[in-house]
Order: C-alpha cells, then sequence, then structure tokens
C-alpha cells in the first residue's frame, strides 16, 4: 500500500493527469515506498511530476494533486500521550517536540506497532534496548515513552547532544555512528528517518 509522509498531501487517485496538470509539481519515491509530493522541493530527489511511469506501474497511481502545503496529519494524533510524554521529557531533559517527532516517524502513535525487525511499541523499542531501559512491558505507551526517552537521553550523553548524531544512532544504532566516523551512516533508511525527525521536530517547535 502507498504510504504518504507528514507534508504531502493526497488530495485526488482517479483519472488521467490533465495536460500540463503536473507542471509545477515534483516528486519521489522513497527507499520504503514512499511517494513524496511537493510544490517547493527541497530535496535533490525530486524530480518533476509525471515522471514516475515505474512508481505508476507499481503501485497503480493515477494521480496526485497537491494544493499548497498541508499541515502534517501526524501532529494531530499525539494528544492522548501528552502526560506521559511531558513527565518523560521532564525527567530526562528532553524537548517535548523531539519526543513527539521521534514516535511520530516511528509508530505514528500506534501503541501496538511492531517493525519487521521486532522493534515494538509507541517508540519502536528493539528487545535488548527495552531490557537496557528497563521497560517491562513494550505494549504499555507510559513504560514504552519512558524507556524512549531514558535511550534518547543515553544517546544524548555518548555524542555530545549532537541531534543529527542522536537520531541516527536511535535508528542504526550507535556502533553504526562510530564506524561512519561519527556521521550519518550511508545508509538510505537512516538518512531518511533523520530528516524526517528533523522535519516534524521543527514543525511541532513552531506549533503546526
Amino acid at each position: 500500500m502507498v504510504r504518504l509522509l507528514a507534508l504531502v498531501a493526497l488530495l485526488g487517485m482517479v483519472g488521467a493527469p490533465a495536460r500540463g496538470a503536473a507542471q509545477d509539481l515534483y516528486s519521489f519515491v522513497d527507499s520504503d515506498g514512499v511517494i513524496h509530493v511537493t510544490n517547493v522541493p527541497q530535496d535533490p530527489r525530486f524530480r518533476r511530476a509525471g515522471g514516475h511511469r515505474k512508481a505508476e506501474k507499481q503501485f497503480g497511481l493515477h494521480r496526485i494533486v497537491l494544493k499548497g502545503r498541508a499541515p502534517p496529519p501526524l501532529l494531530r494524533r499525539a494528544s492522548q500521550y501528552d502526560d506521559h510524554i511531558r513527565a518523560a521529557a521532564e525527567r530526562y531533559g528532553l524537548p517535548v517536540p523531539l519526543l513527539k517527532a521521534v514516535m511520530a516517524v516511528e509508530s505514528n502513535f500506534d501503541p501496538a506497532a511492531v517493525s519487521g525487525k521486532g522493534a515494538t511499541g509507541l517508540m519502536q523499542l528493539m528487545p535488548g534496548t527495552a531490557r537496557d531501559m528497563y521497560v517491562l512491558d513494550v505494549y504499555d505507551p507510559g513504560q514504552n515513552i519512558e524507556g524512549g526517552a531514558r535511550y534518547l537521553r543515553h544517546l544524548h550523553d555518548q555524542f555530545d547532544n549532537d541531534l543529527v548524531k542522536v537520531l541516527a544512532a536511535y535508528n542504526a544504532g550507535p556502533a553504526a555512528v562510530r564506524r561512519s566516523g561519527g556521521g550519518v551512516p550511508p545508509i538510505r533508511e537512516t538518512q531518511d528517518y533523520v530528516r524526517k525527525v528533523l522535519t516534524l521536530y521543527d514543525s511541532y517547535l513552531r506549533g503546526r
């Protein structure tokens, strides 16, 4: 199934595109099969819309219409966990918007989310990480958020509060960051992950 990220509005998927309709739209398909569409391209992977015949064949995509810049839909679903987020953020000295951004990208606020690699819950904790962070029930929102925040604090301390390195380590592991010379590993998933979290973090900071 085609999934669209925050900052992308899918407003129509019927009919063939009218001639010139995609003139000012740009898009690309990332490594997760996610189709990104924008009228303000800020990533070198964006190409003028209409050049994704392969994606159209693979995903059955007919037409995407984007009007303006829609508010990120992920930002609407965190309120039920706000108390847990605020408590964990205060306990570990982390910004509330950062915890929300990580949670949004990791699980889209689904406490029952399980990845193909076995990461579980709101903050997508791997079994070993959950044990190390003293999480007994990874499906419990409070425990999962607490464990994820504790792990982020641990990574902040390891990487001297360098947020890019912290996020890269949260996704790929601290060892992968060290192997890459202290930068974001050359892994497309990790590079996309860091970009997505930073984009949402900025949106939360702006109250959007």
